[in-house]
């Protein structure tokens, strides 16, 4: 069962955002991003393949039973690199480019099992990531010239016949509470409710989101990157990338004369890839924060703030944080609060709207 972190989910952070990856992964069509600025879930048409998980760039969705992080750690003491979905995945659409490229890094090979895509009823919008996937995260560990090989094989795995069969169903599990398990049932029973209702579910923040939503947090697939990369032996040399293939991050640009210094970019940013000083002199950029998610570019209004064509490999390996633009820090003449701005202003915003206000009621 599918299951949404509020806070997580950059929609909640300004309702300027766009996001609606899962929505458009989703094979089911089980989620909805409409007037409700969360994404609203049919728990009874979700399958559970886990594809929305991946999509979502701050991990706001997560599965009761699979954890892409948990996975990481199983399949490198696995000794086998075969991924299917009759294995040890849901699908292998619910692993992420990050998560592909840093168990590659460590396994040197892996195979992804499409063996069971042709009958799969899920395979329309499936398969079609996986292989972008593939493509993507193929073409980023050539470009870190690390010799290693993801292929895409037939392979059909299947498990073998325990010849015990599994007794748990809906209808017993009915039949197995009692007082010890009574706080687990309920929670289960709790579920089993919504998988059984066939509309969609809404999702609003409560207090508790509302608290986590200014805390600034490195996703679990990124610290797992990271941790893959330094495991592995620096390139000769430091290739530049097409930014339009990667999909996990990006380097940004800010145009000066555009920008208002409203402070909107970093404040909202959910990786604290964008960040200032205690003046808010200044606006800078670690690439290797950055998640795409896109929210700096939508809350942008006068689009000062845009993507740069090329990704430096170097960032994988040695980061860097980068200065995209300075400020003047100064008093506003009106209420001598303390204002950054990128011109002559010597109004803070708030007393330059309010002028404009008492000028515009005044027809001057």
């Amino acid at each position: 069962m599918i299951q949404l972190k509020a806070s997580r989910c950059v929609r909640s952070l300004s309702k300027e955002s766009e996001c609606n990856r899962c929505e458009l992964i989703c094979p089911t069509e089980a989620i909805v991003v409409g007037s409700n600025p969360l994404p609203s879930i049919n728990f009874s048409a979700c399958v559970g393949c886990g594809a929305c998980d991946a999509v979502c760039p701050n991990e706001a969705l997560s599965l009761d039973d699979f954890s892409a992080t948990e996975f990481f750690f199983s399949f490198m003491e696995d000794s086998e690199n075969l991924i299917s979905c009759r294995k040890n995945v849901p699908c292998i659409a619910a692993l992420n480019v990050e998560n592909i490229i840093s168990m590659a890094l460590l396994k040197k090979e892996m195979v992804f099992d499409m063996g069971h895509c042709d009958e799969c009823a899920i395979a329309h919008k499936c398969r079609p990531e996986i292989e972008k996937n593939h493509e993507e995260a193929s073409y980023v560990l050539e470009a870190m010239q690390s010799g290693v090989v993801i292929k895409l094989e037939d392979v059909k795995y299947e498990k073998e016949s325990s010849g015990e069969e599994n007794s748990a169903n809906r209808r017993e599990f009915f039949s197995k509470v009692n007082l010890a398990g009574a706080i687990k049932a309920k929670q289960q029973f709790e579920k089993e409710i919504q998988k059984a209702t066939d509309e969609l579910v809404e999702h609003t923040l409560q207090k508790s989101d509302i608290a986590l939503l200014k805390q600034k947090r490195i996703t679990d697939r990124r610290k797992l990157f990271f941790t893959a990369l330094k495991r592995v032996e620096k390139p000769e040399v430091y290739h530049i990338i097409e930014a339009d293939e990667l999909t996990f991050t990006s380097s940004k640009e800010i145009n000066s004369e555009t920008c208002t210094a409203c402070q909107m970019c970093y404040r909202v940013c959910p990786s604290g890839a964008l960040s200032s000083d205690i003046k808010n002199s200044k606006i800078e950029f670690d690439p290797f924060l950055c998640i795409k998610c896109h929210i700096c570019h939508d809350v942008c209004v006068p689009e000062a703030i845009t993507l740069s064509s090329t990704y430096r490999v170097k960032e994988f390996f040695e980061p860097e944080v980068h200065s995209l633009i300075k400020f003047n820090v100064r008093r506003c003449d009106e209420c001598n609060v303390i204002f950054s701005t990128n011109s002559d202003e010597r109004l803070c915003y708030r007393c330059k709207a309010e002028e404009e206000e008492a000028r515009a009621l005044w027809g001057i």
